[in-house]
């Protein structure tokens, strides 16, 4: 005989609140280990192909990890450097920046900046605010939520964790599996392969598009020549999880430094704007649809608050389990709409008088 409902939502709810008095309490030493739970959950696909290829668990676990270490010395050497140095440089010329752009409106609309304008007196001003604040920004960033010793644990930690768990992933599922309520069980698993297929659509998709975007725009920015094209693909590639953020944000940026760069040479104008018209057609009408699908069950305005409240609650960890939460949270809720409009309090007991 199953608990009543009070009993039952006495026992979850206490559960949910010890899970985020952990994540609370715990967040920056969870965060190696729920970041190689993610890069788990990001591979296993991967390593279930190589499964049915012929390969042993072990060895495609083996297979990707080499490819990982690979993959992250060419990072390291190569374009991670270059990004950094590049977002430094780009928040300490901003002050020259506007102070072109105030040379070009003086002379073209010299009404507009009089020294006593308020115009004029923010674009002294935010030139100067953009490089102490982006570089304080940076260097928060950079000393305390990638501390040295943070730094360390993550590098190192994290893809010990998710090699393991990329090896026991299957053996941790059927174990999970097996300490479900045995009168929910069916229901709950239901309900995660649900969670699993959005996630799987929107995390491991979406991540894809990012990746495939962001790469697209560096490089082709950095081939014509644009300075700081490296910076502007990256930023446009993690924004492109948001529809037409990503291609707004980076296009503004990149045309804004084009301006700049190639002044008079207005056809280096228009093939930036291109660059980016392109990546926009390629997404909309091939990458998302292809990647994502149409039906992900995550609204953008949904992410968009589930990142704010969990980053803002439980700093960069709650941003790593905001996206399951969101999609979970998302799937319940449907369950939850299913079931209402299936019971006596919606339908009433019009059918029952009928008969």
């Amino acid at each position: 005989m199953a608990l009543p409902v009070r009993d039952q939502l006495r026992y979850w709810g206490i559960a949910l609140v010890a899970t985020a008095l952990v994540l609370w309490f715990l967040g920056d030493v969870l965060l190696p280990f729920v970041l190689g739970g993610a890069i788990a959950y990001f591979l296993d696909p991967a390593a279930d192909r190589l499964e049915r290829a012929g390969c042993s668990r072990p060895l495609a676990t083996a297979i990707i990890s080499v490819l990982g270490v690979l993959i992250f010395v060419v990072l390291a050497l190569l374009v991670i450097p270059t990004l950094i140095s590049q977002a430094v440089e780009l928040i300490n010329i901003a002050p020259k920046l506007f102070h072109d752009l105030q040379t070009f409106l003086t002379e073209r609309f010299p009404s507009l900046v009089e020294p006593d304008s308020t115009l004029r007196q923010s674009l002294d001003s935010l030139g100067e605010t953009i490089r102490s604040k982006g570089g304080e920004l940076l260097n928060t960033v950079l000393s305390s939520a990638v501390s040295i010793v943070n730094l360390v644990l993550v590098f190192v930690i994290a893809p010990v964790v998710a090699v393991y768990l990329l090896l026991d992933w299957d053996n941790m599922i059927a174990g999970l599996d097996e300490l479900l309520p045995r009168d929910h069980a069916p229901v709950i698993r239901q309900l995660a392969k649900e969670i699993d297929k959005t996630l799987s659509s929107f995390v491991r998709g979406m991540g894809t598009v990012c990746l495939i975007l962001g790469t697209y725009y560096a490089v082709a920015l950095m081939l014509i020549g644009l300075q700081f094209g490296l910076v502007v693909g990256f930023v446009a590639g993690v924004l492109t999880f948001i529809p037409y953020v990503g291609a707004l944000v980076g296009g503004a940026l990149a045309i804004g430094l084009a301006l700049f760069q190639f002044w008079g040479e207005w056809w280096w104008i228009v093939i930036v704007a291109v660059i980016f018209q392109v990546g926009q057609l390629a997404e909309g009408n091939y990458l998302t649809p292809k990647l994502v699908g149409k039906s992900v069950g995550l609204h953008p305005v949904w992410l968009i608050l589930a990142l704010s409240v969990f980053g803002s609650v439980f700093g960069f960890v709650g941003m790593l389990v905001a996206v399951p939460v969101a999609a979970a949270l998302g799937v319940l809720a449907r369950f939850g709409m299913a079931q209402y409009r299936e019971s006596r309090l919606y339908m009433g007991i019009t059918d029952q008088d009928d008969d």
